[in-house]
């Protein structure tokens, strides 16, 4: 593992200008979201950028986390408008009621933090989370889709907003739809154009570039009419962006008249909840996406979050949450510590600023169309498809708690979810109902430690999100650096976030030099092949081969290799290379590897996640291993793009590696050690490489990896191919 960053004011000092860099980039998606995450929930868009200062520079100096970015998320939006919705008296005051009822919110939180409560989000199941956020996303994308397109629903409700955007189709207002439709296009294929150059700007700055022309062209300055196929349709300063020329004159006070009132506390528990359980969920997100292995305090998170959630509310603004698609953006631009975030609020004030005049020519319609996007993405098909993935049982929870949420409020939702999760638990698990809740809380799962000083912690009984704390307690008595043995042989339902917490041990404790070995699954029968799917006893296990593994195994009898289907347990030495060190490994099957020993490789198929949380999206890629019988170089070898090879791009080289020069044309190569890269690689290697179709080569200095860029499963055609590459790349060393 890499050497952490110090903390402090060491780590300001030692890591300032990394920080810096990935402060840039964040700030820049953070601006365009800020002011619309702001406008959607019913605030001057000036606010959301207020909140983003105030999350950047306030609570980096509370927090417990170390590469989160906090600010406003599009998350609160449904829990904020409800909110106003709900103390909307008619005197005009409803906001700065919800003012009041964020100071509340943070003030709780700060109790919260104080209690060291925090541990307690771990007990709302992660699926169901993930429902209310895809319910949100509905509410998002019905709320603004009008916006969008220039065009007005009458409904009350969000289904019915959702159809009228359909019927309303003919009265799309084209100088407002054109923008809104380049826009999506933009955001759309944005991640499939390889041009990196592209990409050194993010998407939503691009958004608000690609706006400008349309609104000089149909010139949105002066109110007026215009003839289009017939229509009339009315364009004006109306549709732009409103900031004040001076920001201050925005600050909007909370009003806490309605503290007495029932309205005003149902408003203040949505906002604590919501934001508190999204956020820590967040936190921990981030942790797994952090290279350096750092565990979150999330009781000082909360602390963090409630201070700024207070100043943001005396102030006119959001609550503050750890958001995640910024942090993301943080880490993988090679932050280092908390700072990043400090600079990046400062950014956004600095932003603010400079950029008020430019920032007032954008339409409305191009922060409208980004946040229906960005609720798409909460709630998009690859979410559904990810869920099944996880076990039929994920998927009836995630659209269950989605249509409560949808059909009631997110408290509904959120304790709608979690009763629909027992429910199908205790169907699951076919015992008398007192029975059940009796082997949730009283399952006799201990752990206890051996002569040797190593651990064994078995689970028994029902594992469910209730079972959390208790299975954490017993994980708290582990010594780190220690050899663990997890058995959940008496355990008769084991449910996926319970699965997802012990995997998440085995990674944290195996990270502080310890072993954690999880048993006892194979007599349970799991819902899919998934590790993370809920396992319940006692029914055999499906030994059903899919398709895929079927031809697998046909084609190791005929090469006479062997071939494993089963999930393998230990990532670590996969995760050790650079490739995944910001990239969650999700699972590993399917191993092929020779039944001799005349060469030491392997082949398997590896799941994969880029970024994190709600965020993140899945791949699935086949890597060949080829090991070495002595120490290797650390280095990347990738096939450029075209951008690559006919612009000058050597300035975007990694933090981590240096770029290893006149390799190839068409390669570009990055090492941790010139000097060992020039004994290593010998003219006969170089040209192997150059002529062989790989297109990723990676060394972690103990073997050599390899994978198609594309992320793409290996066909089984390709795996001759694989295997004549990696022997013929093992003798070279």
């Amino acid at each position: 593992m890499q050497a952490i960053p110090k903390t402090g004011l060491k780590g300001l000092a030692e890591n300032w200008q990394s920080d810096l860099v990935a402060a840039i980039s964040v700030a820049l998606v953070a601006l365009p979201l800020a002011l619309g995450i702001a406008f959607a929930s019913g605030v001057p868009p000036i606010a959301g950028v207020l909140s983003s200062v105030i999350g950047g520079v306030v609570t980096t100096v509370l927090r417990g986390s170390h590469l989160a970015i906090n600010g406003p998320a599009a998350g609160l939006i449904a829990v904020i408008l409800s909110s106003v919705a709900a103390l909307d008296d008619g005197s005009g005051k409803a906001l700065h009621y919800v003012l009041a009822a964020i100071v509340v919110s943070g003030a709780i939180q700060i109790l919260l933090g104080l209690l060291k409560l925090g541990k307690y989000a771990d007990l709302f199941h992660s699926t169901v989370i993930h429902g209310i956020l895809a319910g949100i996303g509905v509410i998002i994308i019905a709320k603004q889709i009008h916006l969008a397109l220039g065009t007005v629903s009458t409904s009350d409700e969000i289904i019915g907003t959702l159809l009228d955007a359909i019927r309303q189709i003919p009265n799309i207002n084209p100088y407002v739809g054109i923008i809104s439709v380049t826009g999506l296009l933009l955001l759309v294929f944005q991640s499939r154009i390889s041009y990196k150059l592209f990409h050194l700007i993010p998407a939503p700055i691009w958004l608000l570039l690609l706006a400008l022309p349309f609104v000089f062209l149909f010139d949105f300055f002066d109110p007026q009419t215009r003839e289009f196929l017939g229509h009339t349709y009315s364009i004006g300063p109306d549709l732009l962006i409103n900031l004040p020329d001076n920001p201050l004159d925005a600050i909007l006070y909370p009003d806490f008249s309605k503290i007495n009132t029932l309205a005003f506390w149902i408003s203040v528990l949505s906002i604590t909840m919501i934001a508190s359980i999204v956020s820590l969920a967040g936190s921990k997100a981030v942790d797994k996406l952090d290279p350096y292995k750092r565990k979150t305090n999330l009781d000082k998170d909360l602390i963090g979050i409630g201070v700024s959630s207070m100043v943001s509310g005396m102030l006119g603004g959001l609550p503050i949450i750890t958001v995640i698609v910024r942090s993301s953006v943080n880490v993988h631009n090679n932050a280092k510590t908390k700072w990043s975030n400090f600079y990046h609020g400062l950014l956004l004030l600095l932003f603010i600023f400079i950029l008020t005049p430019f920032i007032q020519m954008v339409p409305l319609c191009t922060l409208a169309i980004l946040l229906v996007f960005t609720g798409y993405k909460l709630t998009s098909h690859k979410v559904f498809k990810h869920m099944y993935s996880h076990g039929p049982e994920q998927l009836i929870l995630f659209t269950g708690t989605l249509l409560i949420t949808l059909y009631t409020d997110i408290l509904f939702g959120l304790f709608g979810g979690l009763g629909l999760a027992l429910l199908v638990h205790w169907l699951l698990a076919m015992v008398p109902i007192r029975e059940f809740f009796k082997m949730i809380f009283d399952s006799g799962s201990h752990v206890f430690t051996n002569k040797d000083g190593s651990y064994n912690m078995q689970i028994k009984g029902i594992a469910n999100f209730l079972a959390t704390l208790k299975i954490e307690n017993l994980m708290s008595r582990i010594q780190p650096g220690s050899q663990v043995t997890v058995d959940l042989t008496g355990a008769k339902l084991v449910d996926f976030s319970i699965l997802e917490n012990l995997y998440d041990f085995q990674r944290t404790h195996g990270d502080a030099g310890g072993k954690v070995n999880i048993i006892g699954l194979k007599n349970h029968n799991s819902s899919c092949n998934h590790k993370l799917a809920l396992k319940i006893l006692p029914d055999k296990p499906n030994a059903k081969l899919t398709r895929r593994q079927i031809h697998l195994a046909e084609i190791s009898q005929d090469h006479d290799w062997d071939f494993n289907p089963a999930p393998v347990n230990n990532l670590d030495f996969i995760e050790s290379f650079h490739f995944f060190k910001t990239r969650p490994l999700e699972g590993r099957d399917n191993t092929v590897t020779p039944k001799n020993n005349k060469y030491s490789w392997e082949i398997c198929d590896v799941i994969f996640e880029e970024g994190a949380y709600a965020a993140a999206d899945e791949y699935q890629t086949t890597l060949c291993l080829v090991n070495a019988t002595k120490e290797l170089p650390k280095f990347v070898i990738e096939k450029k793009s075209f951008t690559e090879k006919y612009l000058n791009t050597s300035w975007l080289k990694d933090i981590d590696y240096n770029l290893y020069p006149d390799f190839s044309g068409h390669f570009t190569v990055k090492v941790k050690d010139n000097a060992m890269m020039d004994n290593f690689l010998t003219d006969e290697l170089r040209s192997f490489i150059e002529g062989s179709n790989v297109s990723h080569l990676e060394s972690n200095g103990e073997a050599i990896m390899i994978f198609d860029a594309n992320l793409r499963l290996a066909q089984i055609s390709d795996y001759s191919e694989l295997v004549r590459f990696a022997e013929d790349l093992e003798g070279f060393y």
